[in-house]
């Protein structure tokens, strides 16, 4: 790694224990990958109830050449998460399998379990960093601007053709992967596109 990986604290005191697990799932991830540039590591308690338990929350920043990886998980739901260490694991898991996803697509391979749905941009939400894809099935799939592959939000259309991998988040279906297949549809005469 070309700088020193680094995990911090947000609103929560630093706390030595914690800080060592970081950096051995950091360690675990520089065997995977000898392209990762740098780490950055947030830990944080948003979500702080009196009554249910402090929950945690991790934010993974991981730069390699051409791409970030950014991993944000707030487990709003899962009591497990009360435990540091296990946020640490799940949001680490997640790291690995985008950091995975990384190399096999840059050696041109895709991974035989990990099957691609195929959908339309329904609507994008620049201001809140997301937006959502229709599939021809009718459900609607939630994806964040950091699952897109080599485009930025701002210049999706809605309509515009997607791969996409998907997997059940807190709140339903999310894209951990988008890439866009082709242009998005010209509007006919005195009409806008539609997914």
């Amino acid at each position: 790694m070309q700088t020193q990986p680094t995990v911090s604290f947000d609103g929560v005191a630093v706390d030595d224990a914690i800080r060592d697990a970081a950096l051995a799932h950091i360690h675990d991830l520089e065997k995977l990958s000898r392209d990762i540039v740098g780490c950055h590591v947030v830990l944080s308690q948003p979500h702080q109830h009196r009554r249910r338990g402090r929950l945690w929350s991790a934010r993974i920043e991981l730069v390699i050449p051409g791409a970030d990886i950014i991993v944000n998980r707030t487990h709003h739901l899962d009591h497990a998460h009360e435990d540091p260490l296990v946020t640490l694991r799940d949001a680490f898991g997640a790291a690995r399998r985008r950091l995975e996803d990384c190399i096999q697509r840059r050696r041109g391979a895709v991974k035989a379990h990990e099957p691609h749905d195929e959908g339309r941009i329904l609507r994008v939400l620049p201001a809140e960093n997301h937006g959502f894809i229709a599939t021809p099935d009718g459900r609607e799939v939630y994806f964040h601007a950091h699952a897109l592959c080599e485009r930025a939000l701002s210049g999706l259309e809605p309509g515009t053709p997607v791969r996409f991998t998907v997997e059940e988040g807190d709140d339903g279906p999310q894209a951990t992967w988008v890439h866009v297949t082709g242009p998005a549809p010209a509007p006919a005469a005195g009409k806008e596109a539609t997914p």
